[in-house]
This record gives C-alpha cells, sequence and structure tokens, in this order.
C-alpha cells in the first residue's frame, strides 16, 4: 500500500499519535554553541539552530525520535522546521538545506523502521516544514502596504527545495505546520504538487494550522472554516492546528474543524500556555485530559503535542486515547465553498 492507504488503514482502528516538541527537549541538553556548530566551519554563530544537529550530533535528535516512538507516537516529525534557505540565512548555512532534510529524514525514517520491526505496527515520518519567518500575505513595513519581502515564485522554490530532499531522505508525507499565513500554505502545496510532477507519484500533504488569538485566526485574518475552503482542493491527508495555545483554548476550533472537513483531523496543542519565564508547567495527565474530551466527542484521528510537551505528555495522550474509536469522516454534501477571511457557501 501507498503511505496514505496505509495511514488511512491504521486510522480507521485507532486514534493515532504523532510526537511532541523538539525545541524543548533540545534545551535539555544543554548544547553549547561548538556543539552545534560541529566541524562545519560556519561563520555565525549556531546556538539554537536545532535542525543543523542533524548534521554535527544526530544523537540528539535520535534519542528525541526513539523517546517518543517509546513513549506510543506513531508518527515522527522531523527536526526541519527552520530548515529552510530563508531561516537557515540567519545562520548562514543556507548552502545546507538539502543536507540537513536528507539527513533528518533518513534519521527518523531509520528509527520509525527500527521500531516497526520490533512490533510489526507502522510507524510513519513526516516531513516537517515551517513557516519560514517571512509572509506573502503581509508588509513588514506599515509605510509601504504593498511592500513584500519575498515573492511567490521564491517561496515555492524554496519549499520545493526542502520537500524533495525530505521525501528523498525517507519521508513518509510532507507535513506544512504552523501555518501563520494561508498563502505561504498555498506556496508550499504548489511546491509539493511540483514535486509530485517530478517524482510521478503522490506526496501526501499534511496541513495544520496556528491561531494568533482566541478569535480563532491566524495571522493572515482566517478562521479555521476559511482556512480549510482555502486548502481543500490539495486533498491532505489531514487538516489540523497545532502550537496557538493549549488544549482547553483550542476546544471550539477543533470542534468547528471537525464538522466540516472530510479528511482525518490532526491536532497537537501546547502544553498549555507559558508561564511568567516562558516555561510550560501543564502536567501530562492535564493535557491528556483535555484532549481526551476531543476524542470522546469524535472530533480527532490523530493527537500528540507541540511547545512543552514531552515524551512524558504523549504517553499520557496515548493512554487516555487508546480505549475511544477514531473520529468519522462527516459525510459533507457537494457545494461550492469559498473563503476570503470568512467561509463563504454557495447556494445552490
Amino acid at each position: 500500500m501507498t503511505p496514505r492507504e496505509t495511514l488511512l488503514t491504521e486510522a480507521a482502528k485507532r486514534i493515532l499519535i504523532t510526537d511532541g516538541a523538539f525545541g524543548t527537549e533540545i534545551q535539555n541538553w544543554k548544547l553549547s554553541e561548538a556543539d552545534y556548530a560541529g566541524t562545519l566551519g560556519l561563520k555565525r554563530d549556531q546556538k539554537g539552530n536545532n535542525d543543523i544537529l542533524a548534521l554535527t550530533k544526530p544523537e540528539v535528535p535520535e534519542s528525541i525520535h526513539r523517546a517518543y516512538f517509546a513513549a506510543g507516537a506513531d508518527i515522527a516529525e522531523t527536526n526541519t522546521f527552520s530548515a529552510n534557505r530563508i531561516s537557515q540565512a540567519d545562520y548562514g548555512a543556507e548552502h545546507l538545506v538539502r543536507e540537513i532534510n536528507l539527513a533528518s529524514a533518513a534519521l527518523a525514517r531509520r528509527i520509525a523502521d527500527e521500531f516497526t520491526a520490533r512490533d510489526g505496527r507502522p510507524r510513519f515520518v513526516a516531513g516537517a516544514i515551517g513557516p519560514t519567518n517571512k509572509t506573502l500575505s503581509l508588509s513588514p513595513d506599515v509605510n509601504d502596504p504593498g511592500f513584500r519581502e519575498i515573492d511567490w515564485d521564491f517561496l515555492v522554490d524554496v519549499y520545493h527545495e526542502q520537500a524533495e530532499a525530505l521525501i528523498e531522505g525517507g519521508a513518509d508525507f510532507i507535513l506544512v505546520e504552523t501555518v501563520f499565513d494561508t498563502l505561504n500554505c498555498k506556496a508550499a502545496i504548489m511546491a509539493v504538487k511540483h514535486l509530485e510532477r517530478a517524482l510521478g507519484r503522490e506526496v501526501p500533504l499534511m496541513l495544520s494550522m496556528t491561531l494568533t488569538d482566541l478569535s480563532g485566526r491566524n495571522l493572515s485574518g482566517h478562521t479555521v472554516e476559511a482556512f480549510w475552503h482555502a486548502v481543500r482542493h490539495a486533498r491532505p491527508l489531514t487538516i489540523g492546528l497545532n502550537c496557538s495555545f493549549g488544549a482547553s483554548q483550542l476546544r471550539p476550533h477543533v470542534r468547528a474543524l471537525s464538522a466540516i472537513a472530510d479528511t482525518l483531523i490532526m491536532v497537537y496543542p501546547n502544553a498549555g500556555l507559558p508561564n511568567e519565564l516562558g516555561a510550560y508547567d501543564e502536567l501530562p495527565e492535564t493535557t491528556a485530559a483535555l484532549v481526551r474530551e476531543w476524542a470522546e466527542q469524535g472530533q480527532v484521528n490523530i493527537l500528540g503535542g507541540c511547545c512543552g510537551s514531552t515524551p512524558e505528555h504523549i504517553a499520557a495522550i496515548a493512554r487516555a486515547a487508546a480505549v475511544l474509536p477514531p473520529r468519522v469522516l462527516p459525510n459533507v454534501p457537494v457545494a461550492t465553498r469559498l473563503a476570503g477571511l470568512e467561509p463563504f457557501v454557495m447556494a445552490a
């Protein structure tokens, strides 16, 4: 079976589990700048460049992948959130983008296959693509609303470079996550469609939006319903929400998306809201109890964690979801569905 078919088969049996945060887990290693930089000879300070660890200290992401799989995860997200030409330019490492993504995907693939070989349960690798630190929808200059730092074609090329290396390295899917700008997401979709044509096969997409306020909109102003209408044409394998807030604040938006999306719902919230020091205090059992409510109401197919979550959070979520059935996809009537900042359904 194809990766899409295999995931759909598994998701029909049970609620699947994706992994948790990488950044906060990497922080626990207390790495020095020299640990990040390795022997690559880069001229800029590399501290905080988590993606480059696939080349300079691969034992760090490897140990994190192992911990999440041991906790019950079915899906590993590659440690490549900022492994794109735009973000790596801040570190003077843009020439290493292909190498970073190849190494990260191969590392996750090897560990996923190792765990599958132990018990026969399929494990998957999602090639994670972050939003970059640029936006197509908004001007960074308040005095020039029409100004953009990048254009559509450039961003499509940036995403294509990363997606191509992730798939070559062994990723099953491309996960476009933490979408704060819907137009950026559509550029990523275009890049993956170009890649599909070049490879002559499907590259399944997973899309995950992040909300910037409690009204349920991302930075470019779209509601979750409008976002779905804007990307549904791509036939994503999963649609959902990540980061944003804790599970408690995401409750109404998960419910809204679950009711209209005729594909799998994947949600991985933060471990609550950060405290005054920026740390996440929500206990694993608390997070698990909150996301269990979504599962009990038949609203989710895949659960995991984002900022502040740990292998202990993922283990607690896996236990909470183990006894509950997966969401059944809704039978959505055929209609013309459009989106500005709000969703629009054309009357028959």
